[in-house]
This record gives C-alpha cells, sequence and structure tokens, in this order.
C-alpha cells in the first residue's frame, strides 16, 4: 500500500512540465529590438532640436524684414522727407522735387547695418536718423539680438548678445502700373528679401511683399 502510494506520487512528479526561462538568442534577438528602438528616438529628439533651432533663425528673419517695412512708413510719415525719398537712391522718378535723381534707401543686398543716428549726422543724412535701409546707413555698426541669460531677464550681466552678421537685406522699391499700363503715382510696390544661412548651412530667403501709399 505505501509502496504504490510513492509510485503515485513519483509518477506526478516525473510527469509535471519543467520550468523554462528565455534562450540566449531570445535575448539577443530582444535586445536588438530594443537598440533600435532607441536609436530612433534618439533621432526623433536631433530633428526636433533642429527644428527649434531652424524655427528661431527664420523667426528672426521675419522679424528683420518687418523692421525694414516700418521704417519705410516711417520715412513715408516724416515731415522732413517727402514722397521722392521713398524710393531706392538714385531712382529717376522725381516728380515731386523734379531733381535728376532721389530716393534714400540702399539698392541691393546689404548687412544688417544700424540706423544712422542724430550725433555727427550732417547733410541729407540728417533726416534719415533712425530709418533702417537707407544709403547713410552704409559703414554703421551691424545690428545684434540680445537675448535674456540664464535667469531670463533684459539688462543685466548675463545677457547673451547675438551678432546679425549671418543676416544680409534687400529692399526693392518700385512703381506700380494701373491695368492700362500707366504708373500710380501714389502707390509703390515694396519687396524686402532678407537672406540668410540655415541651420543645414544651405541659404535661405524670406520675402515679405507689400504697397505703400503717398497718403498716411
Amino acid at each position: 500500500m505505501a509502496t504504490a502510494m510513492m509510485r503515485r506520487r513519483g509518477n506526478r512528479r516525473a510527469s509535471m512540465p519543467d520550468e523554462g526561462g528565455f534562450s540566449l538568442l531570445e535575448v539577443v534577438i530582444s535586445m536588438a529590438v530594443l537598440t533600435v528602438g532607441l536609436v530612433s528616438l534618439l533621432g526623433v529628439f536631433g530633428l526636433a532640436m533642429a527644428s527649434t533651432q531652424s524655427t528661431q533663425v527664420d523667426m528672426i528673419a521675419k522679424q528683420l524684414a518687418n523692421e525694414a517695412m516700418e521704417s519705410i512708413v516711417t520715412a513715408r510719415n516724416t515731415s522732413q522727407l517727402n514722397w521722392d525719398d521713398i524710393q531706392n537712391a538714385g531712382s529717376t522718378n522725381c516728380p515731386n522735387t523734379g531733381a535728376s535723381t532721389c530716393g534714400i534707401f540702399a539698392s541691393g543686398l546689404q548687412p544688417m547695418y544700424k540706423a544712422t543716428t542724430s550725433a555727427g549726422t550732417t547733410g541729407s543724412c540728417a533726416n534719415t536718423v533712425g530709418i533702417l535701409g537707407t544709403t547713410c546707413d552704409i559703414g554703421q555698426p551691424e545690428q545684434t539680438l540680445e537675448e535674456p541669460g540664464p535667469d531670463g531677464k533684459y539688462g543685466d550681466a548675463d545677457d547673451v548678445i547675438l551678432p546679425l552678421t549671418n543676416y544680409q537685406r534687400t529692399i526693392v522699391i518700385a512703381a506700380v502700373n494701373d491695368s492700362s499700363g500707366n504708373a500710380i503715382t501714389t502707390l509703390r510696390s515694396v519687396t524686402i528679401t532678407v537672406q540668410y544661412a540655415g541651420q543645414s548651412g544651405l541659404t535661405k530667403t524670406y520675402v515679405l511683399n507689400s504697397f505703400i501709399s503717398q497718403y498716411r
């Protein structure tokens, strides 16, 4: 009787499946899958960082174009300047003054010069003080961008000064014609192009198209 019971227990113990773990091959495959996933995730982080930096330089280009447009409007609103002045320098379209040439805004691709200041400004340049993009700005120090430092506050010692030597700007002010091809003397088109290098090193451009009227 005792022998029979022992035999049954022995058979039950022998019939139970053996406990097993992961094989070496399964571990290697799991590590490979995990590695591929982590590498892909790192690539996504890298793209996100590059996109953030690219967005910053794009926003700076947009701001530089907008401030040039504001300067043109300011020039139009300045009583010391007339409608003939709101053109590229050397324009021969000068009906208000009758001069052979007129216009104050520089032609061609120009660095981001600061606007002329009142100190030491004489002659015709005295009328362009504070207006960006004029021929009187050529030779002035270039603009910089100030960002708050680690404390997030402007105007203290840890502020970061970024040069804008990476940017250049073109201002083109042209006549506008009506449907018959006749020039509209009270309206001009404005095209502002900012050229700069993106994060990939390729040259990028931001273009702002607008119009300006003779009337304030």
